[in-house]
Formats: structure tokens, sequence, C-alpha cells
């Protein structure tokens, strides 16, 4: 590791701590991840070899970002132990110093709260609709896309998405190290509900939710428990129903829950144009089945008067 300088801690992502690095040769900087790796005998466990190499590919995406490098460190034990060595993985990244999380709060806090202007909710949405165009067409699902997870290059305009398919290579803790509590605002109602199957519907439940959120400055559903969380959703989009949503009854945590009426999703954005709120209204079906995907969503008519020969 003595190829990389460490500047500063900048974090503890949900997989270890996260610093803000130059690499000496080059004196590029970089976002270098720790990851812990739960070893077996043969050692570095072959799921997170998969889950690294899966990463490399389609971090070739420009809505993704890069993955440059891993380095693999054994952390020698303190003398007098007779454990054997830690295995460590570096995770090398190009670094962004901005997440759209941050971004949305420049407009809505300070001297000068203002919206965000239309056509970059338009830009961020369709460039978020490719990374995770991209991801589904190789298989692999986010599973945990919240705005503090899209990264930022303000200088290009580039939103990408980061902490991609680790959940499965590293155990993922249910509350990160800072004991921040994992944030259920985006979570799909499937997943809420207990289902053990799902698919690339859960991320596109996020991308609506973070849609929303570019467009109000706050958060659409934020619920601190997932009965709360559940309750939110309910309370605007109706509480769903076997017609809606089969099967949905007789999910793992399904309760009786009190019954709302479906509210016009227009109150919730209303400075959103009609073909902004109906594409938000296909991203946020109750039947995953139902869900726009994100392929199809790039076609929708929301991005008609957007350029897209820029991306």
């Amino acid at each position: 590791m003595d190829k990389y300088e460490k500047i500063e801690k900048v974090g503890e992502g949900t997989y270890g701590k996260v610093y803000k690095a130059k690499e000496t040769s080059t004196g590029q900087i970089v976002a270098l991840k720790k990851t812990r790796l739960e070893m077996d005998e043969e050692g570095v466990p072959p799921t997170a070899l998969r889950e690294v190499s899966l990463l490399q590919m389609l971090s070739q995406s420009l809505y993704i970002v890069r993955l440059l490098n891993v380095e693999h460190v054994d952390k020698i034990p303190k003398s007098g132990t007779n454990s054997t060595p830690k295995p460590i993985l570096y995770l090398v990244f190009e670094y962004l110093d901005t997440d759209l999380k941050k971004f949305i709060d420049t407009f809505r806090k300070g001297a000068n709260p203002r919206p965000l202007p239309s056509s970059l909710v338009q830009s961020f949405l369709f460039q978020l609709c490719k990374g995770v165009a991209h991801c589904h067409s190789h298989g692999v699902l986010h599973r945990d896309l919240k705005p503090q997870n899209l990264l930022l290059d303000q200088q290009k305009g580039i939103l990408k998405i980061a902490d991609l398919g680790l959940g499965r290579a590293f155990t993922v803790p249910l509350k990160s190290y800072t004991h921040e509590i994992v944030t259920l605002w985006y979570r799909a109602p499937e997943v809420l509900l207990g289902s053990t199957t799902y698919s690339t519907g859960v991320d596109i439940w996020s991308v609506g939710c973070i849609f929303a959120e570019m467009v109000r400055r706050q958060a659409l559903f934020p619920g601190d428990s997932e009965y709360q969380q559940l309750l939110n959703i309910f309370k605007l989009m109706g509480t769903p129903t076997e017609q809606q949503w089969p099967g949905v009854s007789s999910l793992r945590d399904w309760h009786v829950y009190p019954r709302w009426e479906p509210q016009n999703l227009t109150r919730a954005v209303p400075s959103l144009s009609p073909e902004g709120v109906d594409l938000l209204s296909k991203m946020l079906k109750y039947n995953p089945c139902e869900r726009i995907s994100a392929k199809a969503a790039l076609d929708h008519p929301y991005f008609d008067s957007l350029d897209k020969s820029q991306y």
C-alpha cells in the first residue's frame, strides 16, 4: 500500500473505512475502500473475487464509479499472538468529492433555497437510468440505491453509481459503523414486506424515490422503522390490494393495515411536468412486475426534450 498516500478519512461506508488518497507515482486522487474479508481456508473467498471482477467489468460504464485497482494486503497480527494474518482488500476507485444528497442539500439549505433546475433533474435521472440499465443487463441488482450512493462530477455534470454489488461479497451489517441506521427510505415495498425473491424492480422503486426527491428537495417516504416506512408509502400510494398486486397479502410480513385510498401523485411533486409524473407513477407501481424497466424508462416521453446524443 506504499503506492498510495492517505490524505484523509472521508467516511465509514457500510463495508469499512473510506479514504481519500493520492497515488504517489501519478499524483492521481483516488478513493480507497478498505474491506474486511470473511476468510475461508483457501484464502480470499471466491464470492468476493467474483464480485470484484464483476465490479471491474461493470465499471467500464461512464455512469458507474470506476474501480481502478484492487490491492490485497495481509494485516500482520500483533507480535506475541499466534493468529494468522488478516487479509484486507483495498478497492481503489476514482475519487468524486460530492454526492447527490449533499448536492440536493445545497439547494434546500443555506441563504438561497431554490429548486433544482428541471433540466438538471432530467439529466441526472437519465444518467441514473442508464447506469441501472447497464447493471441489470448484466444480471446485477444494486439493492441499496440512495442519493448518498450517487456520486457527482459537478464540472462535467456526470452522475455515477457507487457501492455496487458489494452486498453479496462482504457480509452486510444492518447498521453501518458510524451507528447510522441504514436508511429505509428508498426500499421497495416487497423488500419491506419480507419477500424473499425480488428482482430488478427493487432498484426501479429506489430510482423513483430519488427522482421525486430531486424534484421536492426532500425525501418522498421518510420512515424510521419498516412499519412506519410502509405506512408512509400506503398513505400516498393507497394500501395495496390483491387485485393490484397478486400475492401481496401472503408475503411474510404482511399484516392487516388501515385502508388508505391512493392520492394524486401530483400533490407530492407539484412542480413536475405531466410526463415526469407519468414516469414516476410507472416506477412506483406496487406490483414489481409492472414497474417500468430502466431500459424502457430511457425512451419515456419525459426525456424527449433531452439531447440524448451527449450520453
